[in-house]
């Protein structure tokens, strides 16, 4: 935020930050792309904001580092720049879940997510998905127009609860690789639950 002054100059003697980088102050923010340099800001608010403290309110202070880093099999982590531009400076590593920036979720009376018309290769449904001890979550597979498939109702579907980031959708016994090749829409059911991603591979041996 070029401009916007938040501490004070005596503020800034006393943290010992340079006369030239206390005039401004920065948020992190996410942003995606499906490649090249077109970006899009689909959520406007900040991922991470500064600290406490009149050192966290100073020019380039909470820039993030160059890439996101898996720091673990069920982990990544983004490291950030603290202090700029005083005696401490510093980059301060932030971990979360991997694939863990968003996710679609339904609180404790429930919530739905619908997907586009969509072809898939892969004989299995893989979930990264967090559930509360009373939540669930529960899939459907529907045909273009939007009725269940034979097999793939919602009552066919084994509730999914638990915390996990690969978790195989279960559906009696039915297998999604007879469907490849159709077009269809999958219906999320969520209960005090967070899907954080969803993908279509080959099944786990």
């Amino acid at each position: 935020m070029l401009g916007r002054q938040v501490i004070t100059t005596q503020q800034a003697q006393a943290i010992g930050v340079d006369p030239k980088f206390f005039h401004d102050v920065s948020d992190a923010v996410f942003m995606s792309s499906r490649g090249g340099d077109t970006y899009e800001r689909t959520f406007m608010d900040a991922l991470l904001v500064p600290g406490p403290g009149a050192n966290n309110w100073t020019s380039r202070t909470n820039y993030p580092a160059l890439n996101v880093v898996q720091t673990g099999p069920a982990e990544m982590s983004l490291y950030v720049n603290e202090d700029y531009a005083q005696p401490g400076a510093h980059l301060r590593q932030y971990s979360l879940r991997l694939d863990g920036f968003t996710s679609v979720r339904g609180d404790y009376d429930g919530g739905e997510m619908l997907t586009r018309p969509l072809k898939f290769d892969g004989s299995a449904l893989y979930l990264n998905v967090a559930t509360s001890a009373a939540g669930s979550v529960r899939v459907e597979v529907q045909d273009e127009a939007g009725g269940p498939l034979p097999g793939f109702a919602l009552g066919d579907c084994r509730a999914i609860v638990g915390n996990e980031i690969e978790r195989a959708v279960e559906w009696n016994g039915a297998g999604v690789g007879t469907l490849v090749g159709k077009t269809v829409r999958v219906r999320f059911v969520l209960k005090d639950a967070d899907l954080y991603s969803m993908r279509f591979g080959a099944e786990a041996r």
